[in-house]
């Protein structure tokens, strides 16, 4: 059987030197979060040297940290369980009366996880490329749909020249074949990742359009293609992905948005609000 990671950081444990231990102890209590941290926040969450994670990295065999990462990522994803046995594991953890406080629990942790993964570096580049694309087109598909229709009607709403991408329509080959560096992409996506996510990043992508993913990490065939990805939290106490991580990056992208450029919001909703009035003036008090 092949040995994961974390089994072979436990081998290791003894011949590791206590700096080395105090971190390989934190990345087994914490693997998920590893794999969004980069080895500066890393080193600065375990209080040690940058030099000794990376030391700890040839001790396993790695070429480095970012080997080591990527290997960590590829471990976890392969333990996503099949829905019902992840169903089946989740009802005898959880019993038959902590079921309300317990997917309460679970979805705080998701956001307060997703904070955690979005530097300011990150954020900022994702809404500079917001504001500086002519057109935006958004693809999620199955659980990733609702955040995506979220997204789009939020950035519409603020006047941005919005576009929801259908994945089976005759007009999503148009819009690709027509693609160009002035557009974005947004496309979001958790495993398992939907097929014609990837296919559209992937075209967009050789049509030299910028690309923005919502994803869970590093290893996402979607972050792998994107310029620029936002990672989130995805952990569910049933059978499914928690889109909850999603669904709180696409709300806090369109509040960036209207934040940023508070007077062309304003100006834009109250043009949104006289629409509605001229419409049907009934539908206000």
């Amino acid at each position: 059987m092949e040995i994961t990671v974390l089994q072979l950081l436990a081998d290791k444990m003894e011949s590791l030197t206590s700096a080395q231990r105090k971190v390989a102890d934190y990345i087994l209590k914490n693997p998920t979060e590893i794999t969004f941290l980069t080895i500066e926040q890393l080193a600065g969450l375990v209080g040690v040297s940058v030099a000794t994670i990376m030391r700890l990295a040839y001790a396993l065999g790695y070429t480095g940290y970012t080997q080591f990462q990527r290997a960590l990522q590829e471990m976890l994803r392969n333990r996503v369980a099949a829905p019902p046995t992840r169903l089946e594991a989740n009802v005898k953890k959880l019993g038959k009366n902590k079921l309300l406080i317990g997917c309460a629990e679970i979805q705080i942790n998701n956001i307060q996880k997703t904070v955690g993964f979005l530097s300011d570096e990150v954020i900022s580049k994702a809404l500079d490329f917001i504001f500086a694309a002519k057109k935006i087109y958004i693809i999620g598909v199955r659980g990733s749909s609702a955040a995506a229709t979220y997204l789009n009607e939020g950035l519409n709403r603020l006047g941005i020249d919005c576009e929801l991408l259908i994945p089976d329509s005759g007009r999503l080959q148009a819009i690709l074949a027509r693609l160009s560096s002035e557009d974005l992409v947004i496309a979001i996506g958790l495993p398992r990742y939907a097929k014609r996510t990837v296919e559209v990043v992937r075209v967009a992508k050789n049509k030299g359009a910028r690309l923005l993913s919502i994803t869970d990490g590093y290893s996402s065939p979607l972050a792998l293609l994107s310029d620029c990805f936002l990672a989130c939290s995805f952990e569910s106490l049933s059978f499914h992905n928690s889109e909850i991580g999603t669904m709180f990056v696409a709300d806090f992208l369109i509040t960036g948005v209207a934040i940023r450029d508070s007077p062309k919001t304003k100006s834009q909703l109250e043009k949104l609000e006289q629409v509605i009035h001229e419409m049907d003036p009934n539908i206000m008090n």
